[in-house]
């Protein structure tokens, strides 16, 4: 899987939790630049996200990310 695929889902899972169509992330996403990402969105989103791509994230690995171009890094280590 193409990191630009890895985009493509989860922009649907970030645009489905968030319930905003006009939701658009990329390597440098971070909570502060999306509105409502608190940190119950957050599990709702990480679960989201493990269901998308069939994984599950450790929570070292939860805990660490600074932004969503470290959660691709993780997505695309576990394809």
């Amino acid at each position: 899987m193409s990191r630009e695929e890895v985009y493509e889902k989860l922009n649907e899972a970030f645009r489905d939790v968030f319930d905003d169509e006009s939701i658009e992330v990329n390597d440098s996403t971070t909570a502060n630049d999306i509105e409502d990402w608190d940190s119950l969105e957050h599990i709702n989103l990480i679960v989201a996200i493990e269901n998308k791509f069939q994984i599950k994230f450790k929570m070292s690995e939860v805990t660490g990310l600074k932004n969503v171009g470290e959660m691709v890094d993780v997505i695309l280590g576990r394809m």
